[in-house]
């Protein structure tokens, strides 16, 4: 029985992930909202940076329309966007 393939998460260099680390604690620091593009999720994840978790590299996003924490593993984000200039 063959198992079913499933697709690889792309890979990224040294300067793509710093960059996107560098916007994702300056997004931290300003509190300011984000829209973060999740590999492997149709929909984008909104809302305000309130943990970033190096033991865990999870990226904790408050949703600003419910009392909902989404943990978002820091190597799944492939894109910090802002929903103001959306």
């Amino acid at each position: 029985m063959a198992k079913a393939k499933v697709a690889k998460r792309p890979t990224r260099d040294e300067f793509e992930l710093e960059e996107l680390g560098n916007q994702l604690v300056e997004a931290y620091h300003e509190r300011s909202e984000v829209l973060l593009t999740v590999w492997g999720k149709a929909e984008q994840v909104r809302g305000v940076i309130v943990k970033l978790d190096s033991r865990t590299r999870l990226v904790h996003v408050e949703h600003t329309d419910e009392e909902f924490m989404a943990k978002v593993p820091f190597l799944d984000i492939m894109r910090v966007d802002s929903p103001r200039f959306m």
